[in-house]
Parts: structure tokens; C-alpha cells; sequence
């Protein structure tokens, strides 16, 4: 195998030849060798038709294998092959158990992708390769398994010892060790395992979700820092709460965990039930904080939370899907700030940063759409383009479906692809078929790259009383994409008389590179107020 990085392309994508229906992990931790076994219940997967004779490939990089048996049989040196990509052996049937044991340095995990030691503490972060880093694994969205941990360490330590799920078991072991055994009954995808133990202090709190089950919320931080988790803990309950009054979205377990450290490298991360955030967005005093740090805190915190619908119980097919779960779930987290401070302030700032961050982006060599074609680097993928541009994107379905509609549609994905690793097609289509309509010049967005520019003039008739306003759009060629085509935008207009009245207010369909819009009972030349809410 060529050590140049391979160019992966959305065309190129195939199911997996083999599914994993559970895994049960079990964690000897240490910081310089972590012992981990796994154990993976795998099955053919009958949409591509493979089964026994066919070959196994398990993603891995960077760790020792001590052992692999399949079906309770060790498997010698001659029946796997292990190289930089992974691990790969023959099927023996069409179901089967594999049972690996690896070694892993955590103190040794310079990279933070993996189990990792942060200060004194474990910690991972696996989205969007770094579970393999860990074991073994088909370490893709579109295999989800349900998942059972279990975990041994010093108690001293590591007296907390945390994963997704409920907490099924604990005890103590000889020598100064102790145990805790997670059970997550939900599948996800690999990207969402998470373990993190140390010596932590917990901040608790509860909430009664709508169907009246108590939920416990716990905020794991360093020792001394109890004190700055009270608006964290007040973000995620208003979240929990928003999130079922506006999208009927209940909370699925007994138990949510957060968790903050000092150097987590990707800002927050949704794991199923247990978010590890870099502290910076959990702790928060008023005699040193800032109205930005409270603003971040809440929209961060809610975000994480809101993943666990928009992200986890449906996830992404493959990575090019990426905007499936950011684009909405940033759309989400706007809205909810939006419904918790100034709607007009909110939109503002959040346009702001659009232009700030994803503008020049769209506008310079690297321009790329929210659903990219290829990549060399997944972890480049997660950019203000995928991210804001992506929940542009589902707020001009909003904005085009009305509120009613849109919601229609979202009831719709939900209940259609739970427990499913899906694509922004089938986002689309589910909107689609709720509403009865055609969103296909709409997904354009997904597929084409750079900032369209607007321009109107209006001509008032004053003898039909009409106003003819003319808008076109222009999109200037990117990297790869010289040749542009017209996109479907929803465009709120008000008309305004010279006493500042409103004459007219209404959201045009703009869909032609250049189209006239005509405005009936306008007996004097209105004042144009273009593009409100920046729609």
C-alpha cells in the first residue's frame, strides 16, 4: 500500500460487506499500556451479499494486537494479515464472534485522536477516525451496534470511571482497582463511543422529561471548579426543555453526562450520553465571564445536547453526509438562542459570522460545497461551509415549508430513519414527501460551491398600480466547478410607503437566473426592503 494519502470520493461509496449488531469492550486502563478487549457479534450484510469465504477487513492504526479468535478459536499468524490500514481475515460463515485483544500507549497519544490521558484524567475523542485507534473495528457511521463497557482502574486514580449509556454495574476489584460496566441499548455508530475516567469532582441536577421520567444530569469537572457549572447545567436543562416543546424530541435514557478538560481538541463532542467539552465552554463565573463566554456556553451546550437526535439516534452514512448532522444541528442551536435572546440580534450575529468565517471560504481556493465530493483528510471536512453554510441551508427549507411544514417534515425523518446511518438526500426527500413538494432545485445547495451575489431593480407602474421588481443571481466559478447553474432561493420582500407603511410583505421563490416578480395594488413607489431576515 502507497504511504500517499488516498483520495476517498463520494461516488465511490459501498455498504459494508459485514455489519456488527453489538460490541462488548472491556478496558484495563493504564497510561503507558491500556489492555483492551473486544468483543464483536458481526453478521453478513445481506445488501451486499457477502458471507462466509468472504474477506473481513477491521480498520486499526496504531496499536499492538495481542490476540484474535473467531468463534472461539485463536486464530494463528498464517489466518490474519495485520498491516498500517487494518487487520483482515476470512469469514467463516455468515454470522460469527471475533474476539481481539490490543494494546494502546495512552500517555503515548500525542495526536489526542483515541484514548488519550489528559492531565491526570482518560479521555476520548473518536469522531471521526479515532475509535480505531482504539481496537479493531469497522470504524465507518453507517456500522452501529449497541454497545456494553466495561471498565478497570486504580480507584484511587480513577475512582470516576464513565461511557455512553446507564451505569448496569460497579464494585470494587483486588488490588486497589475498582469497576463500572455502561450499557448503551441504542446503536450508534463507532464515532460516538467515548470513555473518560480520572479524579473528578460532579456537579448534579435532574429533569422530568414531558412523559414524566426523571433524568439525571451530572457536570464532571477538575476539583474546585463546582462553582462555575451553574449555567452550563441551566443551558442543557432549557435545551432539554426547548427540544421537546419545538421538535417533540424526548430525551432516551436515564442519564446524561457532561464532561470538560482542559485540552479536548475538537471544542465539544456529542457522544451518546456522555459530551466531553474543552472546559472553556462549560465554566463560567459572572466576575470573570463575558457575555460572549454565557452566549458560547448556551449555544455550545445546546448543540451537543441537540446531537442526540440530530446526529445520533440518525446519523451519517459516510463523512461527504457531514452537514446531514452539523447543518442541522447548528440551524437548531441558532433557533434556540434565537428563542432565548433577541431573535433579531441572534440572526445578525449569526450572518455576521457567516460572512466572517464561510464567505472567504466560499470565495477562495479552497471553496467546496456542503456536501464535498472527495477529501484526503476527513478532519479538514470540518468547515464553516459544511457547518453554517449547511444550516443556511436548512433554514431556507424552513423558511420555504413554513414552520408547520417544516416540522411535518422533520417529524418525518425522525420517524422514518431512526436508529439509521442515512444521507442529506434522504433529509430531502422526507421533507419532500411530508409537504408534497419538489426540493430538487433546492439541493443544488448541497452540491454547489461559492456565494451567490443578488441584484434588483423595480419599476412601479402607476396606471395598473404594479410594481415589477426584477432579481437576478450570479455565482462565480470555484475550483473545480467553473460552470454554475441557477439555485432555488426563498427571498423575504416588504414593500414600504413613503410614510413608512408596509405596503405588501411576502417571500418570493426565486429560481431562474434572472426572474420578474410582480406586485399588485401599489399606488406609489415603494421603498424595497430586500432580503429581510436575511432569508
Amino acid at each position: 500500500m502507497s504511504d500517499q494519502p488516498q483520495v476517498i470520493r463520494r461516488e465511490d461509496y459501498t455498504a459494508p460487506a459485514f455489519l456488527i449488531e453489538k460490541v462488548e469492550l472491556v478496558f484495563e486502563l493504564d497510561r503507558d499500556v491500556t489492555n483492551v478487549k473486544s468483543r464483536l457479534f458481526v453478521h453478513a450484510n445481506p445488501v451486499r451479499g457477502t458471507g462466509g469465504g468472504d474477506m473481513v477487513h477491521l480498520d486499526g492504526e496504531d496499536m499492538k494486537l495481542v490476540s484474535i479468535a473467531v468463534d472461539d478459536r485463536k486464530l494463528g499468524v498464517d489466518e490474519y494479515n495485520v498491516d498500517k490500514s487494518g487487520l483482515s481475515f476470512t469469514a467463516p460463515g455468515d454470522t460469527f464472534v471475533v474476539d481481539i485483544e490490543t494494546q494502546i500507549s495512552p500517555v503515548a497519544n500525542t495526536r489526542l485522536e483515541g484514548l488519550y490521558v489528559s492531565q491526570s484524567a482518560f479521555c476520548t475523542q473518536c469522531e471521526a477516525e479515532g475509535f480505531r485507534r482504539i481496537t479493531y473495528f469497522p470504524d465507518r457511521p453507517d456500522v452501529m451496534a449497541t454497545y456494553k463497557v466495561t471498565i478497570r482502574a486504580d480507584k484511587a486514580n480513577c475512582p470516576v470511571l464513565l461511557s455512553n449509556g446507564n451505569l448496569i454495574d460497579s464494585g470494587d476489584l483486588d488490588g486497589n482497582r475498582h469497576f463500572a460496566v455502561w450499557e448503551d441499548p441504542f446503536p450508534k455508530p463507532s464515532y460516538l463511543f467515548a470513555l473518560v475516567a480520572g479524579d473528578l469532582a460532579c456537579v448534579e441536577d435532574s429533569f422530568k422529561t414531558m412523559s414524566g421520567r426523571d433524568v439525571a444530569l451530572r457536570i464532571f469537572v477538575e476539583h474546585g471548579n463546582e462553582d462555575r457549572c451553574d449555567y452550563a447545567m441551566d443551558s442543557l436543562k432549557r435545551s432539554m426543555k426547548w427540544d421537546e416543546e419545538v421538535y417533540g424530541l424526548e430525551y432516551d435514557l436515564d442519564l446524561f453526562n457532561i464532561v470538560a478538560v482542559s485540552d479536548f481538541n475538537m471544542g465539544a463532542m456529542e457522544n451518546k450520553s456522555l459530551n466531553v467539552f474543552n472546559a472553556k465552554y462549560i465554566l463560567a463565573k459572572p466576575d470573570t465571564a463575558t457575555d460572549t463566554d454565557y452566549e458560547l456556553i448556551e449555544s455550545i451546550v445546546a448543540h451537543e445536547y441537540f446531537h442526540n437526535w440530530s446526529g445520533n439516534r440518525v446519523t451519517c452514512r459516510d463523512w461527504f453526509q457531514l452537514s446531514l448532522k452539523e447543518g442541522l444541528t447548528v440551524f437548531r442551536d441558532q433557533e434556540f438562542s434565537a428563542d432565548q435572546r433577541s431573535r433579531p440580534v441572534q440572526r445578525i450575529k449569526d450572518v455576521a459570522q457567516l460572512r466572517a468565517r464561510q464567505f472567504p471560504e466560499d470565495g477562495g481556493p479552497l471553496a467546496h460545497p456542503v456536501r464535498p465530493d472527495s477529501y484526503m483528510e476527513i478532519n479538514n471536512f470540518y468547515t464553516a461551509t459544511v457547518y453554517e453554510k449547511g444550516a443556511e441551508l436548512i433554514r431556507m427549507m424552513h423558511t420555504l415549508l413554513g414552520a408547520d411544514g417544516y416540522r411535518k417534515g422533520i417529524d418525518l425523518y425522525f420517524d422514518r430513519h431512526d436508529g439509521q446511518a442515512v444521507t442529506c438526500d434522504d433529509f430531502a426527500k422526507a421533507m419532500e414527501d411530508a409537504n408534497d413538494v419538489d426540493l430538487s432545485q433546492l439541493k443544488i445547495w448541497y452540491s454547489q460551491a461559492g456565494t451567490p451575489s443578488l441584484s434588483w431593480r423595480g419599476e412601479h407602474d402607476a396606471d395598473t398600480k404594479q410594481f415589477h421588481l426584477t432579481v437576478a443571481q450570479k455565482t462565480e466559478p470555484t475550483p473545480g466547478q467553473p460552470d454554475k447553474v441557477a439555485l432555488h432561493m426563498p427571498i423575504a420582500i416588504g414593500l414600504l410607503g413613503r410614510d413608512g407603511r408596509e405596503l405588501v410583505s411576502r417571500t418570493v421563490q426565486l429560481t431562474e437566473a434572472e426572474q420578474e416578480f410582480v406586485f399588485d395594488n401599489i399606488d406609489q413607489v415603494p421603498v424595497v426592503s430586500f432580503n429581510r431576515g436575511f432569508s
